[in-house]
């Protein structure tokens, strides 16, 4: 006897379950059922013309849900294509079959890029808003017309119609739903005009075969949505219909349209370049066609990383979507076309470079962070464009190009901080660039081997302190009692004071600190805010390596007040006999040098100036000392 127990047995499926497993972890939403309907009849005008090349071009006629009013009855909601149409054996196996292929048969040979979608699966979004759905269709191939209708519980009825019924219907098929009436996804309104137009003009405008929808006003005379898709051809002559798309899409003229050919994987379109520069790690979303039909507007991974000065649309055949149909498939192909966009991209700024030196000033003025991520790791294109990038020097906001022409050698700082501390004592004869940008300093540390005969140094805030110039032996006795003095008042805020002749003459005072003591102050600022035991924890740290030992890296270091012997005001300083006023003016220097250097006040900082400044007003109004002490 044969074994039973073995026998495959079929699974159970639970229609309902599986439209809500749809319209809530697959799907966006149930408007994406129109979407569906015009792949499905996209594909069937497809599978007809591969059967017969002289079948009509295609059109999609779709008539809205009219509700009920008054005394007149209402219509349900209509979509007919004049595709290849269903048998009744084709009808059973592919709208009750969950996730056939609509490419069937001899029709499997046809090129994966002219189907979009699926129709089983695709027609299963119809119960987001419909309970019951009814597809009549006649097959080009021949046989009776047949009448198909599918019910929410996950029953269907299938049968053949007459031969008259037959001869009076058009070839193709037509979907047929009356909207919900009740339950969580009912909404009738989405089955109506106003949104059936909007709906096929954002999903199907492009689509490569005529787009109708009629209008209860006008049912003798549909509208055509379909418009002429620009931004796949982006030659001379329908340059400006392609600006002015998109300035429609982005809200603004763009700065300059790209267009993308990828043929490998059937990609067209245009990259339309941001007139202004995006928010800060902004990436921008790319718009993507699948043969016509918008599968997302907000593809993230079309673009390389780097490319966010750039807002693209393309339309493809190649890539493949995922199972919502909202986004694409993480495969080769899509790398493929990124790294061809990429490449794209970077020849329309070499091309600039070479043609329209200008423009691509223009270009980096509004882009210069984007264009400086692809130079520091890019030869090709940092060649052309390095001369251009902008950097800030200690002369000035300049190009490289005009900063080379003054000198050169390239002397940077590695931060902010060290360039802020130093800038305004460095030799205008030999100024030194900021390379604490993003970017900056990878580019920077490549110019030689970018522009011949370039030099490149880094300086640090010790080596420019070392280079001041030291006050005349005359004077040698006073500076160093000043500095002795100077560095007591300073001593609890660990800030020793050494005295330089340095221009211009009226800056009295100069902070430095190099990275390790910056360090070891913010350390301080740390543990003066952390609660409890973060705070004991930030000072041992700190305790451990300020006694670091020949191997350590932050050992013997301490921020300096730089004075200016060529000031009048330091000069007289050192001759200063009122101890107090001596104390609060070295302070008030001090505070005044930390605010120059962008560096901000800690706690014992703010008390210090308090301090100062309520003394010196005290002495102002004639308090003597043993009053103010």
């Amino acid at each position: 006897m044969p074994d039973h127990s073995r026998a495959p047995l079929p699974f159970q499926v639970d229609l309902r379950g599986v439209v809500d497993l749809l319209s809530r972890h697959i799907y966006s939403g149930p408007r994406v059922y129109l979407r569906e309907l015009l792949q499905n009849g996209r594909d069937a005008v497809a599978a007809r013309r591969a059967d017969d090349p002289t079948a009509p071009p295609g059109r999609l006629l779709i008539t809205p849900h009219v509700p009920p009013s008054g005394s007149e009855a209402g219509s349900p909601f209509r979509f007919r294509d004049d595709g290849v149409g269903l048998t009744r054996d084709e009808a059973a196996e592919l709208l009750a079959t969950v996730g056939r292929s609509s490419k069937r048969g001899d029709l499997d040979e046809l090129q994966r890029g002219d189907y979009l979608g699926r129709f089983g699966i695709g027609l299963l979004s119809c119960f987001m808003v419909a309970d019951t759905i009814t597809v009549r269709s006649r097959s080009a191939r021949g046989g009776p017309a047949i009448e198909w209708i599918g019910d929410a519980d996950g029953t269907f009825t299938i049968r053949e119609l007459d031969d008259a019924t037959t001869a009076a219907m058009p070839i193709g098929s037509e979907v047929v739903l009356d909207p919900r009436i009740d339950g969580p996804l009912h909404d009738g309104s989405l089955l109506g005009h106003g949104t059936v137009l909007g709906l096929a003009s954002t999903f199907g405008r492009f689509l490569d075969l005529d787009v109708e929808v009629v209008a209860p006003s006008a049912p003798d005379h549909p509208v055509r949505i379909n418009v002429d898709p620009v931004f796949r051809t982006a030659d001379a002559t329908t340059r400006e219909a392609l600006l002015a798309f998109g300035e429609d899409l982005l809200g603004t003229r763009p700065f300059d349209a790209v267009e993308i050919v990828v043929p490998g994987t059937g990609t067209r379109g245009t990259a339309f370049v941001l007139p202004s520069p995006p928010p800060p790690g902004a990436r921008q979303a790319s718009r993507v066609y699948l043969g016509g039909m918008l599968l997302s507007e907000q593809i993230d991974d079309l673009l390389p990383e780097w490319a966010f000065f750039v807002r693209c649309i393309v339309d493809t055949t190649g890539l493949r979507p995922t199972a919502s149909r909202e986004q694409l498939v993480q495969d080769d192909a899509l790398e493929f076309t990124r790294e061809a966009i990429g490449a794209t991209l970077r020849r329309w700024i070499l091309d600039l470079a070479r043609q329209r030196p200008h423009r691509l000033q223009e270009f980096i003025g509004v882009h210069q962070l984007g264009i400086k991520a692809i130079a520091a790791h890019d030869d090709d294109l940092a060649s052309a464009v390095v001369r251009w990038l902008p950097i800030e020097t200690s002369a000035g906001t300049m190009t490289i190009d005009e900063h080379l022409s003054q000198t050169g050698v390239i002397r940077y700082t590695a931060s902010r901080d060290e360039f802020r501390q130093i800038a305004a004592v460095v030799d205008p004869a030999s100024p030194i660039v900021n390379g604490g940008y993003v970017y900056d300093q990878e580019i920077l540390e490549r110019l030689p081997h970018l522009i011949d005969g370039v030099r490149v140094e880094r300086v640090t805030v010790a080596d420019e302190l070392d280079n001041l110039e030291p006050p005349h032996l005359d004077d040698l006795a006073a500076t160093t009692a000043l500095e002795d003095r100077a560095s007591r008042v300073l001593a609890e805020v660990e800030c020793q004071v050494s005295v330089r002749r340095y221009r211009p003459d009226d800056l009295a005072a100069l902070y430095v600190a190099d990275p390790s003591v910056l360090r070891r102050l913010e350390r301080h600022r740390a543990a003066s805010v952390a609660p409890g035991i973060w705070s004991q924890v930030v000072g041992a740290v700190d305790s451990f390596l300020a006694d670091a030992g020949p191997g350590g890296t932050e050992a013997d270091t301490a921020a300096r007040l730089c004075l200016n012997w060529n000031a009048a005001l330091v000069r007289r300083l050192a001759t200063l006999d009122d101890d107090l006023v001596f104390e609060r003016s070295i302070q008030l220097l001090y505070v005044q040098a930390l605010l120059a250097g962008h560096r901000p006040l800690e706690a014992r900082d703010r008390r210090m100036l308090d301090a100062a400044m309520t003394d010196l007003i005290g002495l102002s109004v004639g308090l003597d000392d043993k009053e103010l002490r």
